[in-house]
């Protein structure tokens, strides 16, 4: 038994038949879709490599069934740069060398884009700590990471500020 299901995936409307009701977003992303930026890390929703935003918040790819999401938005790393522009976490990852190997990378990035998002990333590093725990890099760049987002959160508050004045 086949199931079709309608997503809005980085702004364009996809419509999917699923063959099977257990498919995973992940794989459905990477494998049916073509976006293979989204990570498979450990499978498990412990790694955070996974990390999309479904309708503006953030979850493990990994654990979510895709024929949940009829008629949702997703996001994924492939959606957030405007052309040549890059989104402004992903400028301030490379700013603050917010990577090294980068696998964990667009997780990193796409869960640091919800956090701020959801107006829970402040000034307080401890707070970005404890907000991207559920992301996981095993070359330790947390550092460059929570510089990354601290830069993030005032770049975007400065923006929004200019575009309201």
């Amino acid at each position: 038994m086949s199931l079709s299901i309608s997503l809005t995936v980085n702004g364009a409307v996809r419509d999917v038949t699923l063959n099977d009701a257990r498919v995973t977003l992940l794989d459905l992303l990477r494998e049916r879709l073509a976006l293979p930026g989204t990570k498979k890390g450990c499978d498990r929703g412990q790694c955070g490599a996974c990390t999309v935003l479904i309708d503006g918040r953030r979850i493990n790819a990994c654990l979510t069934l895709a024929a949940t999401l009829d008629g949702a938005e997703v996001t994924t790393i492939e959606g957030l740069a405007c052309g040549d522009m890059l989104h402004p976490v992903q400028a301030a990852f490379i700013d603050h060398d917010g990577f090294q190997c980068g696998y964990c990378t667009p997780g990193q990035i796409m869960s640091a884009v919800g956090l701020i998002a959801e107006g829970r990333a402040g000034t307080d590093p401890e707070r970005i700590r404890e907000g991207m725990s559920g992301n996981l890099c095993r070359c330790s760049a947390y550092h460059g990471i929570t510089e990354a987002v601290l830069d993030a959160t005032t770049r975007i508050a400065a923006e929004k500020a200019r575009k309201s004045a």
